[in-house]
């Protein structure tokens, strides 16, 4: 049975990946009136003098709900919100697996910006923190950016900022193999969706000074038509010499690609118009933008992909588990910048220099180091930057 089909079959057999189960014992009349009336009333009332004794008398200090109006499934589109179930399911599996966080999938019936902040507005009383995952771009932005001025609890758009986070992990430890600095290099981000912006945004946090962003127009300059908001808002801090040209005019003397796009269109020929030492992050799935065998052909330093069959897997559970965990351990009420960047760094650190090498410039997966680190990392910068409420 290939891969597909098993997958198809277990999902059949698991009937849903996640159930609730219960923390407290009903054994007995007495935990029966403990747990619920009359005994619960007590909790209510505590809840109502003060709601933050919600975070210590519910699940809330560790519950978080994953929410889609699935219009920008993995690689699949818009395949609606019923069919991104399993995809938010899985979410929630992940939460619980690395982080021991809760997580409930919720999926949306509407593609209405209004609509969708709203229903979360309406609902986040009940949680601790917001996972937004495959909501289709420019929507996104305007959701998220809504929610996180409307709300006290933290958002974070995963498919944006995870993956943020991982590439900016992998870039610190891949520089340090080629010795050269963020400050100095050219970046090349190839996809203008949410995953593309939200990484050109996290590398400038780190200093990245010469970056263009491109898509299938070519290289999006402040005159390049229709362009969403968040594109244009983009073209203020990103090709600042307002370059034009398609891709292989936009990779000639760059030191990084960053693919967030599409199969096959990174070709030989454009990495040997880079510098020398080129870093591939192609991250098309399941197809990358280029394969790895003909990337190292081509003469890549270094290359990452999406795929958990080649080194140096871009993974966004590297990131978001740790991300929650730290920010809901200091009741923080945003996951900011600050925040982010720590998480970048506490990746990268647990490939010691010893073992910095080509094909392991971003921990595994399953390294069950990560979780707690990017915690820590996030739980010290929530504080510092004072967004924590603990």
């Amino acid at each position: 049975m290939d891969n597909k089909k098993e997958a198809l079959a277990k999902h059949y057999e698991w009937n849903g990946k996640i159930e609730i189960t219960s923390r407290v014992p009903l054994n007995s009349r007495e935990d029966l009136a403990l747990a619920y009336t009359p005994g619960v009333a007590e909790a209510c009332l505590a809840i109502e003098e003060d709601p933050n004794k919600a975070y210590e008398l519910t699940r809330k200090n560790n519950l978080v709900a994953v929410i889609t109006n699935g219009t920008a499934v993995l690689g699949l589109g818009a395949i609606g919100p019923a069919a991104a179930m399993p995809v938010m399911e899985g979410k929630c599996v992940l939460f619980k697996a690395f982080a021991d966080i809760d997580a409930f999938p919720i999926s949306i019936q509407s593609k209405d910006v209004d609509t969708i902040v709203q229903t979360i507005e309406q609902i986040s009383g009940s949680f601790g923190g917001i996972n937004l995952e495959d909501i289709a771009a420019p929507e996104c932005f305007e959701v998220e950016r809504r929610l996180k001025a409307s709300l006290d609890i933290p958002v974070f758009h995963d498919d944006q900022h995870g993956t943020a986070i991982v590439v900016a992990a992998g870039l610190i430890n891949a520089l340090k193999l080629v010795g050269k600095s963020f400050t100095s290099i050219k970046v090349v981000v190839n996809g203008a969706g949410s995953a593309g912006i939200a990484v050109a945004k996290h590398l400038l946090n780190f200093g990245v000074r010469n970056l263009i962003l491109a898509d299938k127009q070519g290289i999006i300059a402040n005159d390049t038509p229709n362009l969403n908001n968040e594109q244009q808002h983009m073209t203020n801090v990103t090709n600042l010499t307002n370059q034009h040209g398609d891709l292989t005019m936009a990779l000639k003397d760059a030191d990084v690609f960053i693919g967030v796009s599409a199969a096959h269109i990174l070709k030989p020929e454009m990495i040997q118009n880079m510098k020398p030492d080129p870093i591939i992050f192609a991250m098309a799935n399941p197809v990358p933008e280029i394969m790895p065998e003909l990337a190292a052909k081509a003469g890549v330093a270094v290359i990452g992909t999406g795929r958990s069959d080649f080194p140096n897997q871009v993974n966004n559970v590297l990131a978001f588990p740790g991300v929650f965990k730290g920010a809901l351990s200091v009741r923080a009420s945003d996951i900011n910048e600050a925040m982010k960047v720590a998480a970048s760094h506490a990746i990268a650190s647990l490939i010691t220099a010893d073992e910095l090498k080509a094909d392991y410039v971003i921990p595994d997966a399953l390294d069950p180091r990560v979780c707690p680190a990017v915690a820590k990392a996030v739980q010290e910068a929530a504080v510092k930057t004072r967004v924590n409420r603990i």
